[in-house]
């Protein structure tokens, strides 16, 4: 006996299905790192904003929120520790970012505007991490510590994402 799904319902479940595969490549991203303290240096931020760019801010989005919610449940997925914790530690800010430049990332429409939203993406990241990892360091730790080491990295990743995003459209 076979059993049909409706469309609906077949959509949903292949949404769930991308959603978690994105969501543990992130995870897998966040473990490719150089320990810095109290920041991580992680392909993560690549990861979401690539998975935005690739897959669009819906799967983005839904990926960078099934990764954190896979984290407060206890999975190993964070770079900088393990459980809920981590939402409201140092690097909690950052997370919060990296959902809003999936979505930004994901959203763009032209090739430039991808370019952009990487841009903007990155700020984001930066400005929620950095105010955040404020209130544990302060404001001028945190732009030295927490800013400042990932800047050339991080544009040489978001120059990737553009890349990527590019060939893909093709």
């Amino acid at each position: 006996m076979s059993v049909a799904l409706s469309l609906p319902r077949q959509q949903a479940l292949v949404f769930l299905a991308k959603t978690l595969a994105l969501s543990a490549i992130i995870a897998i991203s966040a473990h490719i790192k150089v320990p810095f303290w109290p920041v991580p240096m992680s392909l993560q931020t690549m990861a979401a904003m690539g998975i935005g760019g690739l897959f669009g801010a819906e799967l983005g989005v839904a990926a960078m929120l099934a990764y954190l919610a896979e984290g407060a449940m206890g999975l190993p997925v964070f770079a900088s520790g393990i459980g809920a914790g981590v939402l409201v530690g140092p690097t909690a800010g950052y997370l919060a970012g990296m959902i809003a430049a999936a979505w930004l990332v994901g959203s763009a429409r032209t090739h430039w505007m991808r370019g952009a939203a990487i841009v903007a993406g990155s700020a984001v990241i930066y400005t929620l991490g950095a105010l955040w990892l404020s209130t544990f360091v302060g404001l001028p730790k945190a732009w030295a510590v927490g800013v400042l080491p990932f800047l050339v990295g991080d544009a040489a990743k978001g120059a990737l994402v553009w890349t990527l995003c590019a060939l893909r459209r093709r």
